[in-house]
């Protein structure tokens, strides 16, 4: 039986950082990955759409400013689009391997799985492995109903080569939204279907009502309380069946993706031969990312159970599993305040503490939230949307919540994140000397 003192399922950012960091200590590595190598990021997930996203802010700046500069209305091109983001994102699984195999990591191309708490088999052969990392991320959410197979999701629609005339995204979430607004502005005609009775139900209510509306300006419908129910397939398009108010209704449409978000990639690992503890958040882990049923697995990452399904927060995560794989459980896990966005345009952007979060930790609170789409940076570019809200411990003047729909609030947003991490105040921020005009000398007047 083949022996290693580290073996990590899965090559993402968390996972490499284990493999990458352990193996330039000495130690011996395998790694495996049942897709391509470089994991969901940077193959099939934030890179590409960030990627995808570019000419459509482009398009959107051009598009306000017709007539006010633009002598005409672009348009757009998917074709080239998508080969502008092969570039990106074609070399990432060759590249990622010639990296790993440099470093002497012995690199396998299946899904692994637990044989007892230190065994794996993978690729025909059985490892024991000293130490074990589940660092497999996330899946699409797997949804069942008759025809449920004509379903896409999201690696599907980053793969588009034309983009259909019209389609239905199942879910409101941020996948289906930034997608939703790339496509709209394309020239696809979306409609989104929704369980619950709003959108982006992560993100703050009020903010969102701002979004939706830009959405819907854009020509994106919403369906909201709706149940799909069956999907059954015509010569040309798909009808999708859905429940809303106790009524039964159709709709037709090219394309349906399936965007109800993502589960912990964990089914076909064998965690209980391992016996590794789960739940449906992921690997359950303690403050060392250490599993709680077995001790010789650690888990990074967006399947880990220990927090939120994030890039920056998994390299962090991988750092800490490496560094108490190397050194013994020294080293706890402490999240900073991480901000999310949404990349729709406009973005909305959180970080910190939701209002009715900071209402029920503190006794008072003081809640700065106002639609300023005739501030000079939104009326610059002809913006369509500005809000914020931002949220402050009355008694102590901190910021403990901050909430931003604009152009660039994927970026200001980072301005908040830091003023809580650092614990500022209000008036300390406000003193602070920004270039101006720009997005973050508004910040000023947000408080």
């Amino acid at each position: 039986m083949k022996k290693v003192d580290v073996f990590v399922i899965g090559s993402g950012s968390a996972g490499r950082k284990v493999a990458e960091t352990c193996t330039k200590s000495g130690l011996i590595v395998a790694m495996a990955d049942n897709r391509e190598y470089g994991g969901t990021c940077g193959n099939r997930g934030c890179i590409p759409k960030k990627i995808l996203l570019a000419p459509v802010e482009i398009y959107e700046v051009a598009t306000n400013l017709t007539d006010k500069g633009i002598s005409s209305k672009p348009t757009m091109d998917w074709k080239a689009l998508q080969r502008f983001k092969g570039q990106f994102t074609k070399p990432i699984p060759k590249a990622t391997e010639e990296e790993l195999k440099e470093l002497g990591i012995q690199l396998y191309h299946q899904s692994p799985k637990f044989l007892d708490q230190q065994t794996l088999s993978v690729e025909g052969k059985s490892i024991k492995a000293t130490k074990i990392v589940v660092a497999t991320g996330q899946i699409p959410r797997k949804l069942e109903f008759e025809g449920a197979t004509f379903l896409k999701n999201s690696d599907d629609f980053l793969q588009l080569g034309k983009l259909p005339k019209n389609m239905v995204f199942i879910g409101g979430g941020y996948i289906a939204m930034e997608f939703a607004h790339m496509a709209a502005r394309a020239g696809s005609k979306i409609t989104i279907i929704e369980h619950g009775e709003s959108i982006l139900k992560a993100f703050d209510s009020d903010l969102v009502s701002h979004l939706r509306k830009v959405s819907v300006d854009l020509g994106i419908d919403f369906i909201l309380n709706s149940e799909v129910t069956k999907i059954e397939k015509l010569k040309k398009n798909l009808r999708i069946h859905y429940k809303q108010g106790g009524k039964e209704k159709t709709l037709k449409t090219r394309s349906i993706f399936n965007t109800a978000g993502r589960v912990p990639a964990i089914n076909t690992l064998d965690l209980e031969k391992g016996n590794v503890s789960y739940s449906h958040k992921g690997i359950q882990v303690n403050e060392y990312l250490q599993n709680t049923g077995n001790p010789n697995v650690y888990a990074c990452g967006d399947v880990s159970a220990h927090g939120l399904p994030l890039t920056p927060l998994s390299g962090l995560e991988g750092a800490v599993v490496a560094e108490n794989i190397l050194q013994g459980n020294k080293r706890k896990i402490v999240t900073p305040v991480i901000p999310s966005a949404v990349f729709t345009l406009p973005n909305l952007a959180s970080v910190g503490l939701s209002e009715e979060e900071a209402k029920s930790r503190y006794k008072k609170v003081t809640v700065n939230y106002k639609s300023v789409p005739d501030w000079y940076n939104a009326k610059r570019i002809n913006a369509s949307a500005y809000a914020f809200k931002i949220i402050s411990n009355e008694r102590t003047k901190q910021i403990v919540g901050a909430h931003l729909l604009s152009p660039h609030a994927a970026e200001t947003i980072n301005m908040f994140a830091m003023a809580i991490n650092l614990r500022m105040t209000t008036e300390a921020l406000k003193g602070m000397i920004f270039t101006f005009p720009s997005w973050a000398n508004d910040i000023k007047s947000m408080l």
